[in-house]
């Protein structure tokens, strides 16, 4: 099954299917079948909707605003910690960046100038530094939240495919995620650079930031500052809503060289919730 599901990736229209799904998912009418695909979502997939300030499918005006659901005060306490998890998920890998490599999954890697759309000077600030890949399961809470204070410098999309992003799909197709779609998030903080970048997948209907709303879907990619003359700063405290998925996706992080300590914890498969404490500064 896992073979022919990569085979089908390789051969569906990604960004057709997403965006078809987007559609349906945007649905307000009829309520009582938008309720049953809520409900229905709940059940299968697990989903612990008593943490949700509204914790039932009648409160939600189509299947994405279920989606990107607000939790209830105190359902995600931030940890007294220099580094938080961003999200709830499974740390798909996690460890040193070597050289430029980002290990991948069985064998594979890529490069940070690829994951960062080509540039060379962003690649150059996590030379050696750290990464964390962040799965995010349909069940899970898909806001993503700042992992430690930081300002942003710039934004950056990046078009690309729209693959799975399951243990599987990253198992088998190459540099996964220098391929899909993303939007780069590149911040200054205390321990220096750190790029979050919210990685697209199939079915995945829209990304968005907290001050760029939805990130549009483009066949080029697109460079915003947020530096410099003219520009409107954008500063985020720790534990803030940075952005959210519509339909589950992957969220990257990257810190500069010897700036930052894993937790022990943190290990690959470890299960994460928002704010919980995942390194420390060096």
């Amino acid at each position: 099954m896992s073979s022919l599901f990569i085979a089908f990736q390789h051969l569906a229209p990604h960004h057709l299917l997403s965006r078809l799904v987007g559609f349906f998912a945007e649905l307000k009418r009829p309520l009582w079948l938008k309720n049953w695909l809520i409900n229905r979502f709940i059940e299968r997939y697990g989903v612990d909707i008593s943490e949700a300030i509204a914790p039932h499918a009648e409160a939600y005006i189509h299947f994405n605003d279920f989606f990107t659901r607000a939790l209830r005060p105190g359902a995600r306490p931030l940890a007294p910690a220099d580094i938080l998890s961003p999200a709830d998920g499974v740390i798909s890998q996690l460890g040193a960046i070597h050289g430029s490599t980002i290990y991948q999954a069985k064998g594979k890697s890529f490069s940070t100038k690829a994951l960062l759309g080509g540039d060379p000077e962003w690649a150059a600030y996590f030379d050696n530094g750290d990464f964390a890949t962040i799965y995010l399961s349909p069940k899970d809470y898909h806001r993503v939240h700042m992992p430690i204070a930081g300002e942003c410098i710039a934004t950056r999309y990046v078009p690309g495919s729209l693959y799975s992003v399951n243990g599987s799909t990253a198992d088998a197709v190459d540099q996964l995620f220098a391929r899909n779609e993303r939007h780069i998030c590149l911040f200054e903080t205390e321990v220096g650079k750190m790029a979050v970048i919210l990685v697209g997948a199939m079915i995945v209907a829209g990304i968005e930031t907290s001050w760029e709303g939805q990130i549009t879907p483009h066949n080029r990619q697109i460079n915003t500052r947020y530096f410099g003359a003219n520009a409107q700063p954008v500063t985020l405290a720790q534990g803030d809503e940075l952005g959210r998925f519509k339909l589950g996706s992957t969220v990257i992080l990257l810190f500069s060289h010897q700036r930052m300590a894993w937790e022990t914890d943190c290990q690959s498969q470890a299960a994460l919730k928002m704010g919980q404490c995942i390194g420390s500064k060096v």
